[in-house]
């Protein structure tokens, strides 16, 4: 109910906003910028996301079904079946969507959003199976569906690229700010949801698995912070699309070993990727049309302009405020907020403060509305329940503390 209270909501304020101004400031262009938008987004969804996604579902879905036929899914399931059997109760220790939903938090980590994308999405129709009210989100879709909105990326490196390109002195200073705010918000999500669901998370082989991640996040930072610039992100191409072609060439290779029809099985898999695609279109588009219609009217502006006097009233330094923008249109769109982040380090530099802390906000989490609308929309889910508050948290948290560990690192 309460995404549907946001949609109804985006298009009736941004109504309100656009004939306040029509009125009182005879704006005459703003219904045509907002109408403008609309289309624009409608084309966007089916043109730039739904259709060339189609061509990555058809592709790493078709890989799915030959690493299932392999066994390889069904091994990494046992291999995570403890430590999943207590995140995801609900979700037996050997079923196929405890690998997918590894093969997706995998790609996520290692910033390869085109294979993240058709993994989650598979690993949202295995866990469909297993929903006995299909029309509800099930407590282990709600699970996934935050830990995979709080985007836990651990080297983001397309913002880099973004900070080389308006000439950052060193662009990949924002890297641990980014990741202590990442792994925050990756864990108040999956706090959140466990006590919702009553999860316990002292049971002995939740708590270590947890601290292990933790472990990891740790050497993570320290390892790459002895490194320069170029040797991160050289580390990071390699690593990254090796471990994406090693899992590839892996899936092969055992559905050989297993004497399995391989382009056959390929070809199973690959025919779930079109429809899948061809299915979340409507989502998609609605959901972008009303985050276009609320942008384009003026309403974020505001709400950035009130946020920035209430902050100003308390005393505190508020040059996080001009860099607000950028986290508040990030549970939004994407691309809304990459804009917003490229507009901050065209306006105050790539090395100033502002400029840093809008690259941390957009590498800290994802964009909930869009990821609800997209894996919801795939399987039909019409009732999230607590899926959006615990996303938006979990925003919140990375946004709080990437203002926090932005002004130790940089002001």
């Amino acid at each position: 109910m309460a995404l549907n209270y946001i949609w109804v909501g985006f298009f009736l304020i941004a109504f309100v906003v656009a004939l306040i101004k029509l009125i009182f400031t005879g704006d005459t262009e703003i219904f045509k910028l907002i109408v403008d938008g609309m289309f624009d987004s409608a084309k966007l969804a089916v043109m730039d996301i739904a259709l060339p996604l189609a061509g990555v579902m058809t592709f790493f879905l078709g890989i799915l079904k030959v690493g299932e036929e392999a066994g390889v899914i069904r091994r990494l399931a046992r291999i995570i079946g403890p430590f999943f059997s207590k995140l995801f109760p609900e979700v037996p220790k050997d079923h196929p969507a405890n690998g997918q939903m590894i093969m997706n938090f995998s790609a996520n980590m290692l910033g390869l959003d085109n294979a993240a994308t058709p993994f989650g999405l598979k690993a949202m129709q295995s866990l469909q199976e297993l929903n006995p009210n299909k029309d509800t989100a099930s407590n282990a879709q709600i699970m996934f569906m935050v830990l995979h909105s709080a985007g836990p990326v651990l080297i983001p490196l397309s913002i880099m690229a973004q900070r080389a390109i308006y000439n950052a002195a060193d662009p990949s200073d924002i890297f641990i700010p980014a990741l202590i705010s990442v792994y925050v918000a990756t864990l108040t999500g999956m706090l959140f949801v466990g006590i919702r669901q009553r999860i316990n998370f002292f049971d002995k082989t939740l708590l270590s698995w947890l601290l292990g991640v933790t472990a990891f996040i740790g050497f993570v930072i320290w390892y790459f912070a002895r490194l320069s610039k170029e040797e991160i992100e050289t580390t990071s191409k390699v690593v990254s699309n090796m471990i994406l072609l090693i899992f590839i060439v892996g899936f092969i290779g055992g559905a050989v070993y297993k004497k399995v029809d391989v382009f056959s099985a390929f070809i199973d898999g690959a025919k779930q990727g079109f429809e899948t695609s061809v299915k979340v279109i409507p989502y998609l588009v609605g959901m972008l049309v009303a985050i276009s219609v609320f942008r384009n009217c003026g309403a974020l502006t505001y709400i950035v302009d009130g946020m920035k006097w209430a902050f100003g009233l308390t005393g505190i330094n508020t040059d996080f405020t001009d860099a607000l923008p950028t986290a508040l249109m990030h549970p939004l769109s994407g691309s809304g907020s990459r804009a917003m982040m490229i507009d901050a380090m065209k306006t105050y530099g790539a090395d100033s403060f502002v400029g840093r802390l809008s690259c941390v906000f957009q590498a800290c989490s994802d964009t909930i509305l869009y990821i609800l609308a997209l894996y919801f929309g795939s399987v039909s889910i019409k009732h999230t329940r607590y899926t959006l508050v615990a996303g938006l948290l979990a925003d919140f948290a990375g946004v709080v503390t990437a203002i926090v560990v932005s002004y130790i690192f940089f002001h």
